[in-house]
């Protein structure tokens, strides 16, 4: 896992597999693998979506950190992008959301999962919602798009941090704004997790600082930069005893390195002058 692109294609085949099994399966490991860490069913990171409307449980593949929706402030006929829209579950709730005036674009790089969601908005006879293949760091969509952008545990799996925020920033329009749930840290992992598959795909060894992750967007240009929600991780030791010693796990139990869910609002300036240009890119 040394450059970005074998991160990505580490990402595309543990997310292909993972649209090819259940929810139950996904839930039976730390990060949605078969081959992965865990014997018995914890669903460590995800919430409760059932009770929200437009729940589809076909769409509900058990792999998100948060409940972006829930605080995204979408109005009826919004547009809005999923970005990591796996099998569709937080677009369908967002169609919900904006109704039939809206229309919701879900945005994921492994054709796995775009065949999946776009088979279950059919059955579901949506019309306003599209599945898009593509990078969330270079986003198949014009400047100036979309009205609300949210994301469920997907933007610590992409190693250019940076570039997908300035993303985000370029494809919403001028007081638009998101609505993100993602995996931060606090404190330092131990070294040897950098370079394990499963953790990075599980969302947990790809993660930065909070307050690194917080800075990207504020120096990205973002505004009224709110914590919705801000929910603790705990691995099951099962978990980390797949990767470490008893005498580690004690060591990183002491050691005060937080993983926490977050969920994160911030607004793009409604006096905007960029025209959508990526900040920092010279072109403006």
């Amino acid at each position: 896992m040394n450059t970005n692109s074998e991160i990505k294609d580490l990402v595309r085949e543990k997310y292909t597999a993972i649209a090819n099994q259940s929810k139950e399966q996904n839930q039976a490991s730390c990060c949605g693998a078969t081959d992965c860490c865990a014997t018995e069913v914890y669903s460590i990171m995800a919430d409760d979506y059932t009770k929200l409307e437009g729940y589809n449980p076909d769409a509900d593949l058990g792999l998100g950190c948060g409940l972006p929706t829930e605080f995204a402030k979408i109005k009826e006929g919004d547009v809005v992008i999923d970005l990591g829209s796996g099998a569709g579950n937080d677009a369908f709730i967002a169609r919900k959301l904006t109704g039939e005036k809206g229309k919701v674009l879900g945005i994921d790089f492994t054709e796995a999962m775009i065949k999946k969601a776009r088979e279950n908005a059919e059955k579901l006879g949506l019309q306003n919602v599209e599945f898009r293949l593509g990078d969330i760091d270079d986003m198949p969509v014009t400047a100036n798009y979309a009205d609300v952008i949210v994301s469920n545990c997907v933007l610590n799996l992409v190693p250019n941090k940076n570039k997908v925020i300035s993303e985000i920033y370029r494809v919403l329009k001028p007081g638009g704004h998101f609505s993100i749930s993602d995996i931060v840290l606090e404190g330092e992992l131990p070294a040897k997790w950098k370079e394990v598959a499963e953790l990075y795909a599980g969302c947990v060894s790809g993660a930065i600082q909070r307050s690194e992750y917080l800075n990207i967007i504020k120096e990205t240009g973002f505004k009224n930069i709110v914590l919705q929600k801000d929910k603790p991780i705990t691995l099951p030791d099962e978990i980390l005893a797949s990767y470490l010693s008893t005498e580690e796990i004690q060591s990183y139990k002491n050691g005060g390195t937080k993983i926490t869910s977050i969920t994160v609002y911030a607004e793009k300036p409604a006096n905007d002058d960029r025209n959508g240009c990526e900040p920092g890119s010279g072109c403006c």
